[in-house]
């Protein structure tokens, strides 16, 4: 062995000795406004100088409002560098007990009032907070001894590391005075990672193959496996629904079903393809506003059509569309900026530099979606049958044989999608009595009743469509043009029909029209006409065979089809005007504003439309300084159980700092360029770390310093998702289907939980594999979720769910020992345990290696043991008792006695739990 050059050393250590006294500098103690001014000020200030209110009229929120102010008291309230002649500190200090700040409460302790005087002195420096500042990618730190860092040999730290987060993690353990847990062990580590990747445990054959594999990098191997299996995207879409706040119905009262079930397997596709994450974003939030937008990217916007709508009788439309409205801003900044925007609804954010007319500004990039929560759920995306569909592309090429590209494609959306029209809730009845708005949900027309629909622009559209239901035989509706006694423009016979599309041919009209529809119907009187929508189009060529492309185009839009929400924007007639709403009344507007984002964040790109699209590429065009750092503490909070900002919902100076700035800052500029937004490759960087293949072992050292584990010194260790419990009882009971993608299903649950008093809906348990599918595939419904999957802390997804807080509650051990899932599936369990073995201790091994991937403690192996003894003795006494456990007539008292065993099982604490 070649010993190193002495002389080469020496200079290498007196150079590095020289870089050290250089960077350190004992005397550098400024104070920082982010960390030590902020809180302070947030604690004991601005609640009564901030957004919300400015007593004094001085507000601390703002350094303009703060530095060199007047209040009302006509002194200055800061001044920077001289403290003495601040106002502000001198009502810290006074003995006045009517100046003394702050009024009425505790007055400041004397450290805090010591670092608020120091800071005046300083300057005043008004610190920018640290999560609106736009991360840069910091130097890694390095690892390891002097000689280990030199490459001479591997000391402890080099080999723990095993890629930059583990340089960050040891930096900070150094400076603690902790050091890193050892691995887990092989078992232990692959159950792990099979149930952070994809949500379910691996089989006894997977432990083996791992356990086999001798080579360097066969956790590596396993990893990308992982990464590549189908299963990958169901786990992870499952976190993804509870910011989308999807579920199978509507919400409110009458929470009645909604097919909006694609947009599920849209995510799992979109997980399981690794779309990257920019785009991922780009196509929820404005997937419609894109170039020719496949269908994909229609159904990827439901998204937003997640939101809530009010079917019940008696309510405003205008109302609920506001309220989704609403929702949709506060979601999008929960989920893409970690920002808890929602109360600048009403006043100005009062610790966050958030305005309130900036909350209009943005509400305005989505006021011009087409939802008006109206029953029918329009608009939607239509999913025509194979003959149908056949029909539309060839109107699509007689237009584009006649005509042109955009009148094709103008055909093609509207039969897609049936927008651009107007709702019926849109003509306002004018005639007491024989108008009226049936339910509160479309326009019906008595005998003589009129509505009134106004500014209709009629350039270039010669046709009119109108759908409407009816019982009337006979009667006539017409449109009269301006007032009641205008011009008629269309006399319609009305005939018996259910929400059939009519075509009607319009004279040739300029310019804005108001129209008045009046409904005749001297015979039958009390009978209503209920229109439900018009649209107002063009005919597409004056050819001969015209009129039989107009048949086709109107059987196409009379044919039954498959639907699913999706966003449409709305233009021309259809665009609304966005106000300021005074103290957050949406019946009281104030001055009208245009779509802009927050001053505070990064300018809109003059480059970008002003419509969702341009505010989605904002959010994802790599200046937004949020938008990386909260979707990569989002992963590293779902992996590690908590967040590198625990508050992962509030990134603001409310929220919680960030145990590892340096190392956020470096995943989230590694995400956005290196990685080019693919959260596989930032998934398999975490997993691979030595810092996530730690053992989770907690010893008393870590237990007083750091019991919940901000400082990573060994592997998390955490209660599985509502959803990883019930699939992994399936998974090791061999019951588990792998059937992917389609229509939500219906397990089993307890009787009487679903009441649908509305509707009339009842859960029905589905057949066949249906009802052993994984958990996110379980049919949802808000007002009555799952019930296993509530007590063990899924959300109702009423709202956006940033996280799910994690409880330890005995209902979840009532629903794992009775609910009828888990009682089959420890039936199932059961059945395979005795086929392991010929004693029950073997039997009870086999089950708990199936389920745990590593040997059972002696003294839980006695345990159940006894359970299982004592219970055979019970079921021999009584057969008839193991009958109705089991179910079945052939059932021997042992393999009772096996099921309970194997259902205490699925319920110890640390098979609910990631090790």
């Amino acid at each position: 062995m070649k010993l190193p050059n002495i002389a080469f050393l020496s200079i290498s250590f007196l150079a590095i000795i020289g870089l050290m006294a250089f960077s350190f500098n004992p005397f550098n103690d400024d104070i920082d406004f982010n960390t030590e001014v902020k809180p302070i000020l947030n604690k004991h200030c601005v609640a009564c100088h901030g957004g919300v209110k400015k007593a004094g009229n001085l507000s601390f929120l703002f350094s303009q409002e703060a530095i060199n102010t007047k209040g009302k008291s006509g002194k200055t309230a800061i001044i920077p560098g001289d403290a003495e002649h601040s106002e502000f500190y001198k009502r810290l200090i006074t003995n006045d007990l009517d100046e003394i700040m702050p009024k009425g409460k505790e007055a400041l302790k004397k450290e805090e009032i010591a670092i608020l005087k120091k800071w005046i002195e300083e300057g005043a420096n008004w610190g920018e907070h640290w999560a609106y500042q736009k991360p840069v990618k910091p130097e890694v730190p390095a690892v390891g001894g002097f000689f280990a860092r030199l490459g001479l040999f591997k000391d402890d730290e080099t080999r723990f590391a095993k890629n930059k987060i583990d340089h960050f993690v040891l930096e900070k353990l150094n400076k603690e005075g902790l050091t890193h847990s050892v691995e887990a062990d092989k078992g232990t580590l692959l159950r792990r990672v099979y149930l952070d990747l994809i949500g379910l445990p691996p089989t006894e054959q997977q432990l083996q193959s791992f356990l086999n594999d001798k080579s360097e990098n066969a956790y590596e191997k396993v990893v990308d496996k992982l990464l590549a299996s189908p299963n990958y995207g169901e786990r992870w879409a499952a976190m993804w629904l509870d910011l989308a706040r999807y579920a199978d119905t509507k919400g409110y009262e009458r929470d009645v079903y909604r097919n909006i079930w694609r947009y599920r397997d849209y995510v799992i596709n979109a997980f399981n393809q690794d779309k990257p994450f920019d785009q991922f974003t780009i196509e929820q939030l404005a997937g419609d506003l894109l170039p020719q937008p496949t269908d994909n990217q229609l159904i990827a916007t439901a998204f937003h059509r997640n939101t809530m709508t009010n079917d019940e009788g008696g309510t405003v439309d205008e109302e609920f569309r506001v309220a989704a409205l609403i929702d949709r801003v506060n979601t999008t900044f929960d989920v893409f900026q970690g920002t808890t925007i929602g109360c600048v609804q009403c006043h100005t954010h009062p610790y966050d530099p958030f305005v309130h007319e900036e909350y209009y500004k943005t509400m305005a990039f989505f006021n011009n979606t087409r939802d008006e929560d109206v029953v029918s759920e329009t608009p939607y995306l239509r999913f025509y049958k194979k003959e149908d569909s056949t029909k539309i592309q060839e109107v699509k090429q007689w237009i584009l044989n006649k005509s042109s590209l955009e009148k094709a494609l103008e055909f093609e959306k509207f039969a897609k999608v049936l927008e651009p029209k107007f709702n019926s809730h849109d003509i306002t009845p004018l005639s007491s009595g024989t108008s009226t708005l049936l339910d509160s949900k479309y326009l019906g027309l008595q005998h003589t009743g009129y509505g009134r629909l106004q500014n209709v622009t009629l350039t270039g559209k010669n046709r009119l469509l109108m759908t409407f239901n009816t019982g009337n035989e006979k009667g006539t509706l017409l449109i009269k043009d301006n007032s009641l006694e205008g011009k008629t423009i269309l006399s319609i016979p009305i005939f018996k029909t259910r929400d059939t599309v009519m075509f009607y041919t319009l004279p040739k009209m300029e310019g804005k029209h108001n129209f008045y529809f009046v409904f005749i119907n001297p015979k039958t009187p009390k009978e209503w006409l209920q229109i439900k929508w018009i649209s107002f189009q063009s005919t597409y060529a004056e050819t001969p065979d015209y009129q039989a492309i107009e048949s086709k185009y109107k059987e196409i839009l009379n044919a039954k089809a498959d639907y699913s929400p999706i966003m449409i924007e709305g233009t021309g007639d259809l665009a609304r005007k966005q106000y300021i709403f005074e103290r957050g009344n949406w019946l009281v507007k104030g001055k009208e504003v245009k779509p802009d984002v927050p001053k505070y964040l990064p300018k809109l790109s003059n480059e970008y439309p002003k419509n969702r699209l341009g505010f989605a590429k904002w959010l994802v065009d790599g200046k937004n300084p949020l938008t990386a750092r909260v979707t990569v503490n989002r992963f590293w909070e779902q992996i590690f159980g908590i967040g590198i900002v625990e508050t992962v919902e509030d990134f603001g100076t409310q929220g919680s700092p960030p145990s590892h700035p340096e190392l956020l800052d470096y995943l989230a500029v590694s995400f956005q360029n290196d990685m080019r937004w693919s959260v596989k490759k930032l998934l398999r960087m975490i997993v691979t770390s030595g810092t996530y293949r730690q053992s989770s072992e907690v010893n008393n050292v870590l237990l007083e310093k750091d019991p919940a584990n901000r400082l990573l010194a060994r592997g998390p260790r955490i209660r599985l998702t509502a959803e990883q419990v019930r699939d992994q009882a399936l998974l090791v009971s061999g019951l588990l289907s792998n059937k992917m993608l389609g229509k939500s299903v219906m397990p089993y649950q307890p009787e009487g939980m679903w009441q649908s008093p509305w509707s009339g809906e009842s859960w029905n348990t589905s057949n066949g594999e249906d009802k052993h599918r994984r958990a996110i595939y379980t049919f949802w419904k808000r007002t009555s979720p799952y019930p296993s999957m509530m007590s063990f802390d899924a959300p109702s997804r009423e709202f956006c769910q940033s996280r799910r807080l994690r409880t330890n509650t005995p209902l979840q051990a009532l629903v794992t020992l009775n609910d009828p899932a888990y009682v089959e599936a420890a039936q199932q369990l059961a059945k395979i345990m005795i086929k392991h073995g010929k004693s029950p201790e073997q039997q009870i091994q086999a089950g708990f290696n199936l389920i745990m991937m590593r040997n059972i403690d002696g003294r839980e192996l006695q345990v159940l043991t006894k359970l299982y003894r004592q219970t055979e003795q019970q079921y021999k006494k009584n057969p008839v008792e193991a009958y109705k456990f089991f179910g079945r007539s052939d059932t021997s008292p042992s393999l009772a006695a096996m099921a309970v065993t194997a259902n205490a099982m699925l319920n110890l604490d640390e098979i609910v739990t990631k090790e």
